[in-house]
């Protein structure tokens, strides 16, 4: 039988036609700004690629499981660890919550060690747990290498094989640093307890990897991705340099990573990062010259992102995390962690937690990804965007080693300059709504409250006392809702909600578009908002509006019908409600109407944030 090329017949359209047409539809409108995304992490996304856009990607050559690894390193499938990380106030809770997640589809758990002091309180998290049946990753612990100790006494006595026991610690010497700002136990002393950690790894528990770094501390500083990948390469590569000066091997230390990372809301930028920090780690561990191609793997977890969590519709979380999820297992994540849902404002319950886990049984049981090899390959978008974030990350990277290094870049605050410029910038988008939070500073639910659910702080503890006197400054974990959230729960706790009456007029298009966006302004700091049908005057709205007891009225309409009410709506409402706003910002007649008593104007260009925080200090809202 022939083999014949599907849509032969049809003649191949080169790129200049494609652009021809494209400029045709722009109709003079500049083809940069309307249709190139330049992205946060500096660099620029066409608005299409070809076949041809694949044509300089040297990595493209080589299959799943080969270095670089760009393609995953899996030849046959895609199976990853469905992880749950553990946070419960006592022992016995979290050994009742990790046996529930095991029993119900979790096969990798993460454990907080820090109250197992002995050998009874490693039993009693451990009880009925199987080390060999599932991977065990101790998330945190005040000595690693004794909670190592306690555990393997606990296998020997279960009478489980350590060749057969897979896990990992959480034990990241800078990760520690910027979280507060000085070491554990002073850099040379963890350097040192480094060295012990996979020295005793080594001999008792070879499957166990003991280092790790948190990329996810880096994003849930506010980070871009780009910071994110490069700034911890260059974190691993620091200690990896200063591990072997201390007399281990690339052999040693290389197969004993973790890399932590969050997973975002951006799909395929997420996806497009993880992909290229296999091949960024390949490359750099590749100049220890290793024994072994299998020394360049790397073992990745990806957790859902916190910085993007809201308290206020916590259900559009699980969208988030969905995504999150999916990017992290189309990318070939070793491991995942799907946190709950709520985990911004409680301790996540037995339903938070199987939500998360059934998001990644979903994906294996029923949509089968853990099925398909690399599944991103050939995407001539993804395959681009891995190329620029490798690019800009390994040119991050190089930029720390100038430094000295990673350490060295910590101490001078390069690493935590750059992070805080980022995340200014993404809390201005936040502010002005060029980023949307879904339900926290847009399209809000007027009805919900949220004050009498929050039973944990809900941003993260930063260093007590001066960060003046730590010697590493260290970085904020934060969300990007608090300062949205914050106005709203100010608005709940102090029991008045201010009186938003729109005072709709004339084209009903252009009343309706602008009394919808006045209600989501002010809805976002929960006041009360009071829409109308429309007025046929002026006056008869402002005598509504008084009716209602307003505290607010905004006109809505177009902007030349603002011209026939504004001068008639200010002179009755004006000394009579705290404040007259106009939706909309109608240029030429701003300083009119702001002699006639328009107190603010509100458009897509406002700094919303900044806005309602001054009317909550008109109000006397949130100041105590």
């Amino acid at each position: 039988m022939e083999d014949n090329k599907l849509f032969s017949e049809f003649p191949p359209v080169p790129t200049e036609k494609w652009e021809e047409v494209i400029n045709k539809d722009l109709k003079g409108a500049d083809y940069e700004k309307k249709l190139v995304w330049r992205t946060i992490e500096g660099f620029k996304v066409k608005p299409y690629y070809r076949a041809e856009d694949l044509s300089n990607l040297e990595y493209l050559d080589s299959n799943p499981d080969q270095a670089p690894f760009t393609r995953g390193k899996h030849p046959d499938n895609n199976v990853w660890d469905i992880r749950q990380d553990i946070k419960a106030d006592t022992l016995k809770a979290a050994n009742a919550l990790a046996l529930e997640a095991l029993n119900r589809g979790a096969n990798s758990i993460g454990l907080c060690a820090c109250k197992v002091e002995t050998v009874d309180h490693m039993r009693t998290l451990l009880k009925d747990i199987h080390p060999e049946a599932c991977k065990i990753n101790f998330t945190c612990s005040k000595n690693y290498l004794q909670t190592l100790q306690l555990f393997l006494q606990v296998v020997k006595e279960g009478g489980y094989n350590p060749q057969n026991v897979y896990g990992s610690c959480n034990f990241d010497i800078y990760g520690h640093a910027l979280l507060h700002g000085n070491y554990r136990n002073g850099e040379e002393a963890d350097y040192k307890e480094a060295v012990e950690l996979v020295r005793f790894a080594k001999q008792n528990l070879p499957n166990f990897r003991v280092l790790s770094i948190n990329g996810r501390y880096i994003h849930n500083a506010g980070s871009n991705i780009v910071q994110e990948l490069g700034f911890t390469i260059a974190a691993a590569n620091d200690l990896m340099a200063h591990l072997t000066d201390c007399g281990l091997t690339v052999e040693d230390i290389a197969p004993n990573f973790v890399f932590n990372f969050a997973t975002g809301s951006t799909y395929f930028m997420e996806i497009a990062k993880i992909r290229a920090a296999r091949m960024l780690w390949s490359k750099i561990v590749e100049q220890y010259h290793p024994q072994c191609d299998c020394c360049m793997k790397v073992f990745i977890n990806a957790t859902s992102s916190i910085w993007n969590k809201s308290i206020f519709d916590p259900y559009v979380n699980m969208l988030r995390t969905t995504t999150e999820t999916m990017s992290a297992a189309i990318a070939g994540a070793d491991s995942i962690t799907t946190n709950p849902f709520d985990i911004a404002f409680k301790q996540s319950d037995s339903f938070g937690y199987r939500i998360g886990r059934n998001q990644q049984l979903l994906l294996k049981e029923e949509s089968y990804m853990d099925k398909i090899v690399d599944p991103a390959a050939g995407s001539y978008y993804i395959e681009n965007l891995t190329d620029s974030i490798a690019q800009y990350a390994w040119q991050l990277f190089v930029n720390v080693e100038e430094q000295g290094g990673f350490a060295a870049a910590i101490r001078n605050g390069f690493v935590q300059t750059e992070i805080e410029k980022t995340a200014q910038q993404r809390d201005m988008d936040i502010a002005t709504r060029k980023t949307t939070i879904l339900g926290t500073n847009q399209y809000p639910n007027l009805l919900e409250k949220m004050g009498d659910k929050i039973t944990k702080p809900t941003h993260c503890c930063q260093p007590c006392g001066n960060n003046a006197d730590l010697p590493i400054k260290p970085l904020r974990q934060y969300r990007g809702a608090e300062a949205f959230e914050n106005l709203r729960l100010a608005t709940e706790r102090c029991g008045f909600r201010p009186k938003v009456f729109l005072l709709t007029y004339g084209n009903l298009a252009m009343r309706k578009a602008r009394s919808g966006f006045a209600t989501n302004f002010f809805g976002v700091a929960g006041y009360e908002i009071i829409d109308n049908p429309g007025f046929k005057t002026a006056d008869e709205g402002v005598l509504a509006a008084l009716q209602a007891k307003a505290d607010i009225v905004v006109l809505c309409s177009s902007d030349d019908e603002y011209a026939e009410i504004t001068q008639q709506a200010c002179q009755g409402l004006k000394g009579k409600v705290k404040s007259i706003v106009l939706a909309g910002y109608p240029k030429d007649m701003v300083d009119t109407y702001k002699g006639y008593g328009i107190d603010e104007f509100i458009h897509v260009k406002t700094n919303v944030l900044e806005c309602l925080t001054k009317f909550q200090q008109i109000f006397g809202i949130g100041q105590e």
